[in-house]
Formats: structure tokens, C-alpha cells, sequence
């Protein structure tokens, strides 16, 4: 299963987010719930490198699956939309009845 923890403050603003775990769904290079995560997150991490000035912190271990990122102040604004839009993905998948299974969304306060 994938776990997906998204940081938040206090006041709800996202702050990162680590993703671990392989979802199991088919064979290796034929999972499309892992797929489908693994583009929504590296996209999201490339748009924010490309289009923001944002500094953030990112670790990632293919072994284990596992991929973090944090920023070191507040996203911006463009940032933020960002996050947004691969949340709802990610909440999407996490939420459809058929890959619900393989793949959890929590929320952390940080």
C-alpha cells in the first residue's frame, strides 16, 4: 500500500509531504496505482522547482518506494496551488472504491 502523509500547520497550511510504500496493485512496471502517484508527485515537485522560487528539501529512496519534500518557509502562493492540485489527485485515487486499497491519504499537523 502507498501512505501518503501531507504536513500542515497549524493554521492548514501545507508544509510537505512524504509518500512510502508500493501499492501492490499489479506487477512492478505494471502498477497503475503506483504509476499514477509516482507522476502526480514528481510533476508536482518539478512544477515547483521550474515555476516557483520556493526552497524546499527533497529525499527519496527507490528501495523502499519512499519520497519526501519539505519546505523551509511558507509555499507561495503558486506553491501552494500546486500541492492543491496533487492532493486532489492523490485524494481522488485514495477515495475511488477501486484503489482505495492501495493507497491512504492522512493528514499531519507539523
Amino acid at each position: 500500500m502507498i501512505h501518503a502523509v501531507i504536513y500542515q500547520s497549524k493554521g492548514k497550511e501545507y508544509r510537505g509531504f512524504r509518500l512510502s510504500g508500493h501499492a501492490g496493485y499489479a506487477e512492478h512496471g505494471q502498477d497503475i496505482v503506483c504509476a499514477a502517484a509516482s507522476v502526480l508527485v514528481i510533476n508536482t515537485i518539478n512544477a515547483i522547482e521550474r515555476y516557483t522560487e520556493d526552497i524546499f528539501s527533497i529525499s527519496s529512496a527507490e528501495e523502499s518506494g519512499s519520497i519526501s519534500c519539505r519546505f523551509e518557509d511558507s509555499p507561495s502562493r503558486e506553491a501552494e496551488l500546486l500541492l492543491k492540485a496533487m492532493i486532489l489527485g492523490l485524494s481522488d485515487m485514495a477515495d475511488d472504491e477501486n484503489y482505495r486499497k492501495y493507497i491512504d491519504l492522512t493528514f499531519k499537523e507539523v
